[in-house]
């Protein structure tokens, strides 16, 4: 099955004309309750590291409605759209639901791994500093975490950047009292702001669609902005996989895309593809 013609199929089909509708209301509030009241949706819905204080287990499936910004939930739902019709209308809207559900479950706790490496890392970088507090140590964890250099410390009323903190302590003694008990509360508080950073976003229910319409559908040519030439589905799903795993691999500390999220979205509905497949083959496709 290498090439697909929609012929009499749906342009909108049921699951994904619902699943615009709940995102783009969701969103919606997210805007309007932020705009009035200053109230963040994602602090109680938006996907937390499982050792914050914020986390609630209900937010492995109400993170997968929320969105960051106007061009990530176009991206995502113009995407959720373009590539997930096609499935919908093969499989129905059950086991087209399932897949989705699954692809974002499995993201989300893949993610969720990568969360809990990365605040383990981050409480390990700390005590090395509370071990040998002095501004060199401190001046390490600082370059070790390229979001600090945006990250402003309060102080009663005013506000201090860590930049301003960090450019301060270099013209003092390294061993401080004063700026080395300073720098111990910054530093705890930025390993509490750090587990509190939400995630949100259908990224990785959709990029397990995505796969799954490149392994379906493999030989089917796409028409990708920039890309001046179309382009077969597997080779551009192909690519852009192992993009996602080269910027993972190298994500910085202020790279706020879950690349690993992508990735598990993809390998779980293959994994899942593989299942139904093997149970069969007829129904998949």
């Amino acid at each position: 099955m290498s090439e697909f013609r929609p012929g009499r199929f749906q342009m909108l089909p049921l699951v994904i004309k619902n699943l615009l509708i709940i995102n783009g209301l969701v969103f919606l509030a997210q805007v309007t309750l932020e705009n009035l009241y200053g109230y963040h949706m994602e602090d109680l819905f938006g996907l937390h590291y499982w050792g914050s204080e914020l986390f609630k287990p209900h937010q492995f499936i109400t993170h997968l409605f929320m969105h960051g910004g106007i061009g990530h939930i176009f991206a995502n739902m113009f995407a959720l759209w373009m590539f997930g019709s096609a499935l919908e209308n093969i499989w129905g809207p059950k086991r087209f639901l399932v897949f989705y559900m699954i692809c974002g479950l499995g993201a989300a706790l893949c993610h969720m791994g990568v969360l809990t490496y990365e605040n383990m890392q981050v409480v390990k970088d700390a005590q090395h500093f509370y071990a040998h507090p002095s501004f060199d140590t401190y001046n390490t964890f600082f370059q070790e975490y390229p979001s600090l250099k945006n990250y402003t410390l309060k102080e009663g009323n005013t506000e201090l950047p860590m930049q301003s903190f960090v450019d301060g302590w270099r013209n003092l003694p390294p061993e401080s009292y004063d700026m080395i008990f300073r720098a111990k509360l910054y530093v705890s508080k930025f390993i509490q702001d750090f587990a509190n950073v939400p995630t949100v976003g259908a990224s990785g229910a959709v990029f397990g669609i995505l796969f799954a319409f490149g392994y379906l559908f493999p030989n089917n040519y796409l028409f990708i902005l920039p890309i001046p030439f179309p382009i077969k589905a597997k080779y551009f799903i192909g690519g852009y996989i192992l993009l996602e795993l080269y910027l993972g691999i190298k994500s910085a500390g202020d790279d706020n895309v879950a690349h690993w999220a992508h990735l598990g979205g993809a390998l779980f509905g293959y994994l899942l593809l593989k299942f139904w497949n093997k149970r069969n083959r007829r129904t998949l496709y």
